[in-house]
């Protein structure tokens, strides 16, 4: 009893007193008391000590807050008001306590990202309970690094919503590239939207995911595929009506066969080309253009090793694409990289592909 009569007569003081000076020093006593031994501490006390703190701590120094915000965002007390004023403060203040303080609510949180800097934010995504709603207003109101932030923090709960919206930012953000392809929950089929944007090694990772899932998550991808994904198409060349009836008549005789195709480039018939490659590997039109214009080599391999064509036609096909000589070093540069696609992995990434081929056919029909 008399250990809590002088616990409130001290906060009383801390209330009263106008000396910068000793308004510090009592502020440490108080906080000793009230947040190094919690089991001390009465449900009314904390009330008071909650309100009167936080009532005077927008006119302690910097420094002073610091030191508090500190001792808050380590304590389990029920100090919501206290918390919320600091995690409104300024980032040096604010960071521990929006990083770590559990007496911070869902709308403090969502306030903060709302009213507050990208800062903030970034120390937002440090914390270990972030549910759905946090996540979302992270992503739409946060910078690229922010994000990254929240893509790496292992506990953070994301909704498909969400993380469509993140896969559509790193189509043109590199910054989300590695974080996004190395979460673990970002579901599989987004990850194949992203497959063309990234790197050689994170497209590596994305194969081995492919690899690593069961049936039943590979159906449930698809699914979402089908529900979720469109493109957006450029115009189409001018020759592509008489490209496409050449080769619905070869289709027809039974001449449409993968060895077509090194003769369709060596004719330099390229539209004819994209039309067979993209019939034979079921895959859309555009997506096939893109790859052979970007001469990406490591996309066109996954393509063919998930069609089963046969290594020596990947590695000439390649050296007519490519075009730039090498001779037997590049027939042997290419051989490799064929080799190392794993043959599952790329039909199950194909697989994605001709869902998405198929979505768009039925787009165009419309």
């Amino acid at each position: 009893m008399a250990a809590s009569a002088n616990n409130f007569a001290l906060l009383l003081d801390l209330a009263k007193e106008g000396s910068s000076e000793k308004r510090r020093e009592l502020l440490r006593q108080i906080t000793d008391v009230f947040l190094a031994d919690p089991p001390e501490r009465s449900d009314r006390e904390s009330h008071l000590f909650d309100e009167i703190v936080g009532a005077v701590a927008a006119d302690l120094e910097t420094q002073v807050r610091i030191e508090l915000a500190k001792k808050v965002a380590a304590s389990n007390a029920p100090l919501q008001r206290t918390a919320r004023r600091l995690a409104m403060d300024v980032i040096e203040v604010a960071r521990p306590v929006i990083e770590g303080s559990r007496a911070l609510t869902e709308t403090d949180i969502l306030d903060v990202i709302q009213q507050k800097s990208q800062d903030h934010m970034l120390a937002v995504t440090k914390r270990p309970d972030i549910g759905e709603k946090v996540s979302s207003a992270l992503v739409a109101k946060g910078e690229d690094h922010v994000v990254a932030s929240l893509l790496e923090n292992r506990t953070a709960r994301m909704d498909r919503e969400t993380f469509e919206a993140v896969a559509d930012r790193a189509q043109t953000s590199p910054v989300l590239h590695a974080p996004f392809v190395r979460n673990q929950h970002v579901p599989l089929d987004l990850l194949n939207t992203v497959y063309l944007k990234v790197e050689g090694g994170l497209r590596r990772e994305i194969m081995r995911k492919f690899h690593g899932v069961s049936p039943a998550e590979l159906e449930a991808a698809l699914e979402a595929s089908r529900n979720q994904l469109s493109s957006a198409y450029g115009a189409l060349p001018e020759d592509y009506a008489i490209a496409k009836d050449q080769i619905e008549a070869l289709d027809k005789r039974g001449a449409l066969k993968p060895p077509i195709l090194v003769q369709l480039l060596r004719e330099n018939r390229r539209t004819a080309f994209y039309v067979a490659f993209s019939r034979l590997v079921d895959v859309e039109f555009d997506l096939t253009r893109r790859l052979v214009e970007a001469k990406d080599i490591d996309a066109i391999a996954t393509l063919c090793r998930g069609a089963g064509f046969d290594r020596g036609l990947f590695v000439t096909i390649s050296l007519l694409l490519v075009d730039e000589g090498g001779g037997l070093s590049r027939t042997e540069e290419y051989g490799k990289l064929y080799e190392q696609v794993p043959v599952a992995a790329a039909q199950r990434a194909l697989r994605f592909w001709k869902v998405r081929a198929k979505s768009t056919g039925s787009a165009q029909a419309a």
